[in-house]
């Protein structure tokens, strides 16, 4: 490794390590931190409290480092021990800082350090297919999602999919948390658009229980389409008019530097 790489990296680790210990960092005012067998990941955020019920710590990594699973870099166990962690937020406390106060969280009881640095990877580019795309362009009064509820971007019967008007950036989000890698937006295209696509999902990489969003079980009467047959880069390519194209580019990795698999007592 270079110097001037390796003193960067040097220099990321220790802003991280400090950002999670400045003493305006937002902070739970009570925690209560531990172990579990049961990995049911049943949680929820009511006023003033957060409650993570059988989380294995990556999912926490990504909600407090707002990165993908696929960008961070630790232990194995990472995926494997899980925990229930409920804290209770100070008064005033905004949503928008729970990152920070899962970060602080992690300092203290799980002592993490952690950096952020950029590494070259082989990711999936979604770019514009030859003939164009084949959606358009949402209407601020497009009723697009039908009877779905507005917030829900998926739908589910027998397949995965996306449903809902969306930035091609989120579009390559979604994507991404697929199971095949990273995707990066390269498509070009700025605008928010009415994006509707399924495909069948290959076991073997994508996550298990479907994608988050509506259901045909939750939401019986929405007009849910039958069950797809294309896998996801078929799909993408014939519904959408755009394709995944395989790319060497550096993307941001969380390091973690350190992180006890006990944490200190409640």
């Amino acid at each position: 490794m270079n110097t001037c790489l390796a003193s960067a990296i040097a220099l990321s680790a220790i802003s991280a390590f400090a950002a999670q210990n400045a003493p305006d960092q937002p902070k739970f005012e009570t925690a209560s931190v531990k172990r579990t067998d049961q990995c049911s990941m049943e949680n929820s955020v009511d006023p003033g409290m957060i409650t993570l019920k059988g989380d294995p710590l990556k999912p926490i990594l990504m909600e407090a480092f707002k990165v993908r699973m696929d960008q961070i870099v630790g232990p194995a166990w990472l995926d494997a021990d899980c925990f229930e962690i409920v804290a209770k937020m100070p008064e005033g406390a905004t949503r928008d800082q729970i990152p920070a106060m899962l970060q602080a969280l992690l300092a203290e009881r799980f002592k993490l350090a952690a950096h952020k640095e950029d590494r070259p990877s082989t990711v999936y580019a979604l770019v514009v297919d030859k003939n164009g795309p084949k959606f358009k362009e949402s209407e601020p009064s497009s009723n697009f999602m039908g009877k779905l509820p507005a917030a829900a971007v998926g739908l589910r019967r027998g397949g995965g999919g996306i449903k809902g008007s969306m930035t091609m950036a989120a579009l390559a989000r979604y994507l991404s948390g697929r199971g095949y890698g990273p995707v990066l937006d390269f498509t070009g295209l700025n605008g928010k658009y009415d994006i509707d696509l399924s495909w069948a999902p290959d076991r073997a990489f994508e996550p298990s229980g479907g994608y988050a969003g509506a259901s045909a079980d939750a939401h019986p009467n929405a007009d849910l389409p039958a069950a797809p047959t294309a896998d996801m880069f078929t799909a993408i390519r014939d519904s959408l008019g755009l394709r995944l194209e395989p790319r060497k580019e550096p993307v941001e990795v969380l390091v973690i530097d350190h992180i006890e698999r006990v944490p200190t007592a409640n």
